[in-house]
């Protein structure tokens, strides 16, 4: 694995290179990363430097230093994952690991039917305008998605859209939880674009959720949501496991 510099540095990153490790998968929760002797050693810099960097990622929650064996992962639950370093990490080096796709989508799966309900109460009419120029992005660059350039487009206004109807809840809260977890949601939306077999079908489901909070109807609006992101677990090969709060009640 190539070790990657600091923007503000010149000496390499030991809090990227083992991010990357981390959130690729390469070392798992439970797992020692190696001594500070040995990364001061392989990256040619002194351990006060190799200290201050796997700093970083106690601060986030990451690894814990173990008096007298080093310093090992933390389970998934222990990471702060709202902290903008650790969802940029995220979006830039999990997408090869599907535990860590697993917990996103669990999270979207118990979270985003509730706020797609929400949204279909208190849309207004500028929210309703920039879910459907999202959606009509994705239109666009789907019939057209030959580069990499057009799908990263496609992925773009995909991301806008779930976006828009987390800020139509009207919600301080949610709204700016949306900012928090765009780099997450984009790391599913990008994977699985990319993995789909069948983005017409994936396009038509958006539909049925943008006309659903169109048309004020709560409970189906929660129904659509869960049908989209039943589409991301199946292109990524994910099961949605116990993420099915909701499936059963009386919605109203």
């Amino acid at each position: 694995m190539k070790d990657k510099p600091l923007k503000s540095s010149n000496r390499p990153s030991i809090a990227e290179f083992l991010a990357e490790a981390i959130f690729s998968g390469s070392y798992q929760p439970g797992d020692f990363v190696p001594k500070e002797i040995d990364l001061a050693e392989q990256f040619a810099i002194n351990r006060s430097a190799v200290r201050s960097d796997l700093r970083q990622l106690v601060d986030v929650g990451i690894i814990e230093r173990i008096s007298g064996h080093g310093s090992k992962v933390r389970e998934y639950e222990e990471w702060n994952i709202l902290d903008p370093a650790v969802t940029d990490w995220m979006t830039r080096y999990a997408s090869p690991n599907p535990k860590i796709q697993r917990e996103i989508l669990a999270f979207r799966l118990d979270v985003e039917p509730y706020v797609a309900m929400t949204a279909a109460k208190r849309a207004k009419a500028r929210d309703l305008v920039a879910i459907e120029e999202a959606f009509e992005g994705m239109g666009q660059n789907l019939d057209k998605a030959s580069s990499p350039e057009d799908r990263r487009l496609h992925s773009d206004y995909d991301v806008a859209f779930h976006i828009a109807i987390y800020k139509a809840t009207h919600n301080i809260v949610w709204a700016q939880l949306s900012h928090i977890l765009r780099p997450s949601i984009y790391l599913l939306i990008e994977m699985s674009n990319i993995s789909a077999t069948d983005p017409e079908d994936s396009l038509e489901r958006h539909r049925q959720l943008m006309e659903c909070i169109r048309s004020r109807r709560p409970r189906e609006a929660f129904l659509a949501a869960q049908a989209v992101l039943d589409g991301t677990a199946q292109a990524l090969g994910i099961e949605p496991g116990e993420s099915t709060l909701g499936r059963d009640l009386d919605l109203v």
